[in-house]
């Protein structure tokens, strides 16, 4: 089965202002859609890599040629990414809440974490808020298309929360300004999925 990229869960300009509608349907089916045809192509011409999940592909991805690592990345995490959005905001509840407050202080010291974290990445790639065995909560930045779930990965653990900062996810609309598009990006996270994830590990 070859792999593919899933629709949005929701319209293109659902996440306006915040996300523009042009940005969404570059970055879904033109970004996304490259990334899952290089990597059908990868997997196409390797026979150890056929039939395994993505997940597995990348517990491994060290051992893989770097097309697999970039494209299989940038499978998991865009398809991550759309999952994690939706329209309306707001805050983390619950036990998700009750573990940010423990590990980070409040809500706003994670999110200045992040921010910090995501602003400091130098060139592309992403930042997470993930989940590490015995550790709690963490923030980290991959480079490129990595994540943490990869065995390269120089903390690894189990991503809840993740912002894309290349370029392409926010140039239309914020151009070189990619504090704001971190700020803004806050107003578009969805917390009932980012608790489901939490609440799954």
């Amino acid at each position: 089965m070859a792999f593919e990229v899933a629709p949005l869960p929701y319209d293109y300009a659902a996440l306006e202002p915040h996300i523009d509608a042009q940005t969404m349907k570059l970055h879904h089916d033109k970004h996304h859609q490259a990334y899952v045809d290089n990597l059908n192509k990868a997997v196409d011409a390797d026979p150890n890599l056929q039939g395994k999940s993505l997940e597995d592909i990348l517990s491994s991805v060290g051992s893989a040629p770097p097309v697999v690592r970039n494209n299989g990345g940038g499978h998991w995490n865009h398809s991550f990414f759309w999952e994690i959005m939706g329209p309306g905001g707001g805050q983390p509840a619950g036990e998700l809440a009750d573990a940010i407050t423990s590990k980070f202080g409040s809500f706003d010291a994670l999110q200045e974490q992040f921010n910090t974290a995501g602003l400091g990445r130098f060139g592309s790639g992403w930042v997470w808020l993930i989940a590490v065995p015995g550790q709690g909560l963490e923030v980290v930045s991959t480079p490129n298309q990595d994540n943490p779930l990869m065995d390269i990965a120089e903390k690894k653990g189990t991503p809840i929360l993740g912002n894309d900062v290349w370029e392409h996810a926010y140039y239309l609309n914020y151009q070189n300004r990619r504090a704001d598009y971190l700020k803004a990006w806050w107003n578009v996270v969805n917390w009932d999925k980012v608790q489901q994830r939490f609440a799954a590990i």
